[in-house]
């Protein structure tokens, strides 16, 4: 009788479980037995593990064979187990020595000729380990990048099982040489890339400072919207939400395909956070292991409800609101969209995550995200057009613009009129606005002011913290919120929409390079908020 135990990972959502993979061989007939709760996909490892320890020279152990998953109540599935499943199956058969697997993590497929293939997950699969105490991982060798992100770990990557092998059994490595096929993509990569997953999502490639490179949309070549780039500028500084209502072409998308280039790159921990929801979802590009740029998001308006917060069949996976976590998700025609779904963005836009319950399990995700909205004014577009001939009739404008519910529009914090270009913007009359790089460098101070003010404070933008706290420990000037409290008299703000106030007005003070926000600071804040044209942007702009 021999027995081993090796472990892998299994992942719920992009929080990982360290499974212990126990395998034990007795006499009897020879048969593969395989427990602890696995799905369809981990069943089938029993053929592939089996085909790949015969393929790389092993034998087979012809005796009564059952492989065990421990913990038994967490749901297991994927490919990922099958290299601890043969590295086990290799210890009780003693071809390896079984303590030189009992701590080895390792996480990987097997082709039926023994070639290791990669799998998604890596990322958030080795960081489970190594706070579970593991210090060594054996993943594919086109994984191995990924996997280094994680500190004090050692990693070893593998491209066959017969290279494994070799090294547990202090044998010669043998060399696996590629076999690319000219003009085809790599099969072996296919399982990193869920074709489809993407959600409609575009990934700000490479780590360069905004504005480098020729590829990196500009803001310069946004035609007029001063009103509308002030308000970029503000959001992106401070994480407000903004919602951009106008008639078609006025250029509300290019808007708001530019705000991530305005933001800063990600620190190591957001990097680190973004690239394990984005491996597990396989949308991770290959030979690019860790995402250095806000990610972008912009589902189509058929997305369904599950698309948006996560769900699906089995476990929950990963869903918009997740892939543009410490980006960028925007809804363009927002008004089209299910009004189920957008409800459903409610509790993720405060607590910046959502919980998913499903029979196989309750998952946290993370979503911390800025959302930007953007709608027509009426069906054909044309309402608040001077002579354009709209003739939605004022029920069916009312019935249009009240599918943003009231509760979702009340957690947006900019709200911006966008007018139709002038011929004086659009041939370049007018002069053109900033490019991409001078406002992202006063984004990236207003923001530095920022985190030296809430240094110490479990918050790390403006939009992040308590109204309490800007009540108490962070007042605005003498006098300064008059206007907004008539405002909140006269039924135009609500008490959330005050505190939301106070947050976008703390963020033009620290682009203004104000100690604390005076009253144009909390005027621009409830013209942003209001969308009443008080005069204090145009005053903003001025640099009065």
């Amino acid at each position: 009788m021999g027995f081993a135990r090796a472990c892998s990972v299994a992942l719920v959502g992009v929080e990982g479980v360290v499974v212990e993979v126990q395998a034990d061989l007795e006499p009897g007939v020879a048969a593969f037995t395989l427990v602890g709760l696995p799905d369809k996909t981990l069943v089938e490892s029993r053929d592939r593990v089996r085909a790949a320890v015969v393929n790389s020279g092993a034998a087979w152990p012809q005796k009564k064979l059952t492989v065990g998953l421990s913990p038994a109540s967490v749901p297991k599935g994927g490919s990922g187990f099958d290299l601890a499943v043969a590295a086990a199956v290799l210890g009780a058969a003693e071809v390896v020595e079984p303590g030189a697997i009992a701590d080895l993590v390792l996480i990987g497929e097997l082709g039926l000729d023994g070639g290791v293939r990669p799998v998604r997950g890596i990322l958030p699969a080795v960081l489970a380990a190594a706070e579970a105490g593991y210090r060594q991982v054996v993943v594919p060798q086109q994984c191995a990048a990924e996997a280094m992100l994680v500190p004090d770990v050692s990693v070893l990557g593998v491209r066959s099982l017969r290279q494994l092998i070799a090294v547990l059994t202090d044998g010669e490595v043998p060399e696996e040489e590629d076999h690319p096929r000219v003009g085809r993509p790599d099969p072996i990569l296919a399982g990193l890339l869920v074709p489809g997953a993407g959600l409609g999502t575009g990934i700000s490639r490479g780590g360069g400072a905004a504005g480098d490179g020729p590829d990196i949309p500009d803001l310069a070549d946004v035609a007029g919207q001063y009103a509308a780039r002030r308000a970029l500028e503000v959001a992106a500084s401070g994480g407000h939400h903004l919602f951009l209502s106008g008639p078609p072409g006025a250029g509300k998308t290019m808007l708001a395909e530019r705000l991530p280039w305005i933001l800063p790159p990600l620190t190591r921990q957001d990097s680190l956070e973004v690239t394990a929801v984005h491996s597990v979802a396989g949308i991770l590009p290959p030979g690019e292991p860790l995402l250095a740029r806000p990610p972008y998001c912009a589902p189509h308006h058929s997305a369904t409800m599950q698309s948006l917060v996560g769900g699906g069949a089995g476990v929950p996976r990963p869903g918009a609101v997740s892939l543009a976590h410490r980006g960028v998700l925007f809804l363009d025609e927002a008004a089209e969209f299910g009004s189920k779904a957008l409800d459903a963005l409610r509790q993720p836009l405060e607590a910046g995550h959502v919980v998913i319950a499903r029979a196989a399990g309750v998952v946290r995700l993370p979503a911390r995200f800025l959302m930007v909205l953007a709608a027509n004014p009426c069906p054909c577009g044309r309402h608040t057009l001077q002579g354009a001939g709209c003739e939605c009739p004022a029920s069916v404008v009312r019935r249009y613009q009240a599918r943003l519910s009231g509760p979702l529009l009340d957690r947006v914090d900019l709200r911006v009129e966008v007018e139709p270009v002038t011929r004086s913007d659009l041939l370049g009359q007018g002069g053109r606005g900033e490019a991409t790089a001078v406002v992202a460098d006063r984004v990236r101070e207003a923001r530095d002011r920022a985190a030296a003010r809430l240094d110490g404070t479990p918050w790390r933008l403006n939009s992040e913290i308590p109204g309490h706290e800007l009540r108490t420990r962070w007042q605005a000037g003498p006098g300064a919120l008059a206007q907004a409290e008539r405002d909140l008299e006269r039924g135009l703000l609500t008490a959330r929409g005050l505190d939301r106030v106070l947050r976008v007005a703390w963020t033009v003070a620290d682009l203004r390079g104000n100690d604390r926000p005076d009253a144009l600071d909390v005027a621009v804040a409830l013209e942003l908020r209001t969308g009443i044209a008080r005069g204090a942007t145009a005053a903003m702009a001025a640099g009065s």
